[in-house]
């Protein structure tokens, strides 16, 4: 069962798309790749890889526009305009995404996993670490995570907002948002063929252990590539693990 709903999000200035797949189970909200569209996993058939949770009431598998990819991807504006739509996208995600998904599982409170590929990955890594009150995993999936070189610009506030590799350095060893990050899990999955670099998933991977954060790198080897058969492998798995 697919649903489809449309709205205009003053967050990130344009119409947003939300796609929702199966009518019960955990939800599992997953992110497009740098240039795709809420339909995206859909058609590349990683909605058909997890059809066996769906159908069995295990999973509902959500997904949004990659507003905040398009944007970087297009050099839309200014390094300012482009830092400050990155950072307005995952509070779009919070403060709009979140609450449709609520609200469609009739339930006020749930807990979601979080999911995606390349730049999908950042941002499911991303909206972990800043609400883990919200977010209780993230299936990170031949991550790209450091963003500086699409905005060419300097490091502002909005950037490090967005950026798990400048936000976690920064947390309150003390605080409530670290002590709660410390009860979640991230995977960071990636290959080793053409065009990965698992290198990115170990920096990663080094900054949340630093902070105690619990995390692993799980590697894919030579035969998996930067691409959706890959990660048309790794969902399934990692869901099934999670659940």
């Amino acid at each position: 069962m697919k649903e489809r709903t449309t709205w205009y999000s003053t967050r990130v200035e344009r119409d947003v798309k939300l796609a929702r797949w199966g009518s019960y189970g955990t939800p599992v909200l997953v992110f497009p790749t740098a240039g795709g569209d809420y339909e995206e996993i859909e058609r590349f058939h990683l909605v058909g890889a997890v059809g066996e949770l769906i159908d069995a009431g295990r999973v509902k598998v959500y997904s949004c526009d990659s507003v905040n990819g398009r944007v970087l991807l297009a050099q839309e504006g200014d390094a300012g305009r482009r830092t400050y739509l990155l950072n307005q996208f995952l509070e779009y995600v919070r403060w709009e995404v979140v609450p449709a998904i609520r609200a469609d599982c009739e339930s006020p409170e749930i807990e979601i996993i979080t999911s995606g590929a390349s730049i999908g990955a950042y941002n499911a890594l991303a909206v972990l670490c800043r609400w883990p009150d919200v977010f209780r995993a993230a299936i990170c999936m031949s991550g790209t995570y450091d963003l500086a070189r699409f905005v060419e610009g300097p490091i502002d506030d909005n950037f490090r907002a967005a950026s798990p590799l400048h936000f976690l350095p920064t947390l309150d060893e003390d605080g409530a948002l670290l002590q709660r990050l410390r009860t979640r899990s991230v995977v960071l999955a990636c290959g080793e063929g053409p065009n990965e670099d698992i290198g990115e998933s170990w920096r990663v991977a080094h900054e949340l252990g630093s902070r105690g954060i619990p995390n692993r790198v799980d590697s894919w080897g030579p035969d998996w590539p930067h691409d959706w058969q890959t990660w048309r492998h790794m969902l399934p798995q990692y869901l099934d693990e999670y659940l």
